[in-house]
Formats: C-alpha cells, structure tokens, sequence
C-alpha cells in the first residue's frame, strides 16, 4: 500500500482526466444524438455511446477506489465510513447517470432518460470541482463550469461521433449533419469563451496570480484550445465551400476533425490537471513575479560539463511519514528540499544535452525532405532515451541506491521511465517508416500518437507542492515542451492522414516543433 500512495498523485489525475474525457465522450454523445443526428444513424451512434458509458462508470469507479484506497490507508475510517463522503456521492450520481444513458441508447425512452442522466453527471462533475470547494460565490463558480463543461461535451465530446456519422453517410445526409454540427460548434466556442473569462476572473483574479502553476496551466489551456480553432476554422472553410455549392469532398474535414479531437482531449487532460492544483487566487505568497520570469527564460549558453555523484544531494525517503515531512503531505509528491549547486548543475547538464539531441532530430527531419540519408533520423532517439535512463534520476538504478523496481514507486521517477519507453516506441517504429522497412500509413501513425500522447502526459508532470515558486519555474519549462510535442504529433498525423495537395505545410510544421523543443532544453536552468 506504501507503493501505491507514492503513486497515487500520478495516478490520481490520470484517473480524473480519464474520468472526465468519458464524461465529455458520453454527454456529446447524448447532444449529438439529439440535437445534431435527429434518428440518423441511431444504431450505430447508440453503440459508440454505450461505449463510451462503459468507459465513464469503469474510470471513476477506479477514481473512486484510489480515493478510497488513500483515506483507508491513511486513516482508520472503513468503506462504509466513506459512502458518505462527497467524492463517493459525486461518484455514484456520474456512475448512476452514465447506466442510465447506456440503458435508454437505442430506444425510444432516450429522449427522456438522457437529460435526467445528463444532469445527474454533470451534478456529480460539478461536486468535484474546484467551484463546490469555495467559499464565495460558490453558485457563480458552479454555474460557470456547468456551461463550460457542457459545452466541452458538445462540440469536442461530441466531435467523435461526427466522425462515425461522415464515415456511414451518403453525402447529402453528411452535408446536413455538418451543417448542424457546424452552428452547435460555433455556438459552444462562444459558450467556451464567456465561461473562460468567468472562470479565469474568479480562480485567477489578476495578473500577477498568473505566476503560478494554475496560472501556468491555463495559459497552456488557451494556447491549445486556439490550436483547435485554428482547425476548426479551416473546417468552417469547407463547410461554407460546400453551403455555397462547391463540391463535398468531406475527407479533409474529417481528417482536420481528427486533429481537433486528439487537441481537445489533451485539454481535457490538462483539466484534469488543474484540480489537483490550487486556484491561483487562493495561492498568497511565493508568486513568480515577471522580472523572475525574463531571468529564467533569458537566453544563455548551454553547460556541457557534469559534476561528480558526490556532489549531488543525499537520496530523499520513500515513506510518506518520514518525520521531516511537511504537515501537509499529497501522497505522491516529493518533498522539495533546496538544491545543492551540484543538483542543479546535474539537472541543468541533462537537459542540455537532451536539448542538443532533439535539436539533431529536428535538423534531420527537415533534411530528410531532401536527402534520403537524413530519413535516418528516428535512430537518435535511442541515444536519448538511453541518456534519460541514466542520468534522470541518479538517486535510483543505474546510478543510485534504489532498485530499479523500487524507483516505479515515486511518481515522478516513474514518468520519467515512461517517456523513455515512448523513446524507444519513437525510434524503432518511425526509423521503420521513414526507411520503408514498414509500410503501411497505419504503421507511420505510431510516431505521432505516441508523440502527441508523450506531450499529454508531460501536462500532468507533478512536482513537489511545498516550494509554490519552484513549482511554477519548474512547469515554464515543461509546459512548451508539452504543446509543442502535442503540435507536432497532431502535425505529423495531418501529414500522413490528408490528400497529397494538402500536406506540405504540416510536413515542415512537426520538425519545427521538435527544433524549437531543442532550443527550449538548451536554454534550461535552474537558477
């Protein structure tokens, strides 16, 4: 169980984005059912939808039983000292609500169930949300992330089902689906827009509280929702072609659609990621101010020299009721003890390096539009996936005391052994493509999921919560690296996925990324 509360943060907001892209899948499936198909294709939407119910009661019945798990572990209380809790009742009113859309999919009850259960998911979506934890203007705060959830379900969770609905349709049908969908669409990004600046007001405040980890992340919230839009506006451009009487050729709208979906869950995710930080307008004290910002971001050489293992700070415990912990202790999150130089000279050389690397690759995959040696590229990402196993964290195996099994049991370390895996994936699948040892466009989709999915874990990268200052520096530098790895997977999948005469802008667009991810770890410091 020591294990297990050690990963319990990670885990914890993988289960709650998990948790809430089925919710998202679920309600936009009911939208799209009602207000977009109207008895089209009802079978076939019925069952993505059933589907996607399955996977809403499955995820927070896991969020649950972490949640569970934690207190148990922790306290003295039992199982039926929580069911009152309001994680529990939240829980069970999202479970309850998605049966209940399962049940009546496909029959003519539906339009009857559906808004009841609806409510009931968004009711208990709502109880778990920073807005039932306030003190002032809790009604305000609920009420703007009911509308800024409802409208993430009808127009991104409800996105995938228009994409099974084009894949089944004569083109007439589909232009009247699209149409239908298009207005909804539109209508939710202005939604989206007023909730935003409604929420932002009331959890950030000013300024200055952007400084923070929460100030942080919403800022990456709004870069890649406007990714999205910038897709979907070249979607609003085909639908408008085809309103006017042009031809209706729907696979770029279905490919572009492809890209919102993939952008939008990643939102989603980073969501998730926000509950598990504080508003910025409750965090007083330790804010970044901007000149601190210009100072850590201003460019400066990189440092190629490592210091010596002895240098480096001593092996921090493992367990969560170490006396020196802080009073108040988030299972999963390390305490953050001051830097040594030799620590922050370590952490400084490995990001260099790794920034020179991906540099490499960024360099290659733009030569490789022109030599065919360059197509080689995808093999220098074995030679950083071995350097991140090494030197990432020297406090486990290889280099340190710690097993190499023990080390899973710290959240961050075992991220960190995640992304090398996902390396490895890049390597041998996308050498494989680019070389024509595999063909196949199925096969070349394997670079930019696992580089897109890479980019959506780093949003949910976590970090000691007892130094607010260093937590925010720390995620100035990992937030870029997390969209730009998101930008360049998606880019590649467009490249791959959409007709010839459209790609050639995308194709230089995912090297670019992998340039600019280059230049960001060489610029790196801590200090």
């Amino acid at each position: 169980m020591a294990q297990f509360l050690d990963l319990f943060s990670f885990l914890s907001v993988l289960l709650r984005g998990l948790t809430l892209s089925a919710e998202a899948l679920t309600l936009g499936g009911v939208v799209f059912l009602l207000l977009v198909s109207r008895g089209v294709l009802t079978h076939k939407i019925s069952r993505f939808l059933i589907a996607s119910c399955v996977l809403l009661v499955l995820s927070q019945a896991g969020y649950i039983a972490a949640n569970s798990a934690i207190l148990m572990s922790s306290t003295s209380l039992t199982w039926l000292d929580l069911v009152g809790a309001g994680y529990f009742v939240a829980g069970l009113f999202i479970m309850g609500g998605g049966v209940a859309i399962a049940g009546a999919s496909g029959t003519s009850a539906g339009r009857f169930v559906f808004p009841v259960a609806a409510g009931a998911i968004l009711a208990g979506s709502v109880m778990t949300s920073h807005a039932f934890g306030r003190l002032h203007d809790r009604a305000l705060a609920a009420g703007l992330t009911l509308a800024h959830q409802i409208a993430t379900a009808a127009w991104i969770g409800a996105m995938p089902y228009l994409l099974v609905a084009l894949r089944h349709m004569e083109t007439p049908q589909a232009v009247i689906v699209t149409n239908r969908f298009s207005r909804l669409a539109i209508f939710c990004v202005a939604v989206l827009f007023a909730a935003g600046i409604g929420l932002s007001l009331l959890y950030i405040g000013s300024v200055p509280a952007l400084g923070t980890t929460y100030g942080a992340m919403v800022i990456g919230k709004i870069i890649l929702t406007l990714a999205i839009l910038s897709f979907g506006s070249l979607n609003f451009q085909i639908v408008r072609a085809v309103r006017s009487g042009a031809g209706a050729n729907m696979l770029p709208l279905r490919r572009f659609a492809e890209a919102e979906i993939g952008i939008g869950f990643t939102v989603v995710l980073a969501a998730a990621a926000l509950t598990s930080a504080p508003p910025a307008i409750d965090v007083k004290i330790d804010r970044v101010t901007a000149p601190e910002i210009v100072q850590r971001i201003r460019p400066k050489p990189p440092v190629f020299e490592t210091p010596p293992l002895n240098q480096l700070s001593p092996p921090t415990p493992l367990r969560s009721d170490d006396p020196r912990q802080p009073g108040s202790f988030v299972p999963g999150s390390q305490r953050l003890l001051p830097d040594t130089p030799g620590d922050i000279a370590w952490s400084e050389y490995n990001h260099h390096w790794a920034g020179l690397i991906v540099l490499a690759i960024g360099l290659l995959g733009l030569a490789s539009r022109r030599f065919r040696w360059a197509r080689n590229w995808p093999l220098i990402f074995l030679a950083l996936a071995a350097f991140l196993l090494v030197r990432s964290d020297p406090e486990n195996w290889p280099l340190g005391p710690r097993g190499f099994w023990e080390s899973f049991t710290i959240a961050e370390v075992a991220q960190h052994r995640i992304f090398v895996l996902l390396l490895v994936l890049f390597a041998a699948f996308e050498w494989a493509v680019q070389t024509g040892h595999i063909s196949g466009r199925r096969a070349g989709l394997v670079f930019p999921l696992v580089c897109a999915v890479g980019g959506a874990l780093l949003l949910t990268h976590s970090h000691s919560l007892t130094n607010v200052k260093q937590e925010f520096l720390i995620e100035l530098s990992h937030l870029p690296l997390a969209i730009l790895a998101v930008l360049a997977g998606w880019s590649r999948w467009l490249e791959i996925r959409l007709p010839a005469e459209r790609t050639r802008v995308f194709a230089w667009v995912w090297p670019a990324c992998f340039v600019l991810i280059g230049l960001v770890l060489l610029n790196y410091r801590e200090v």
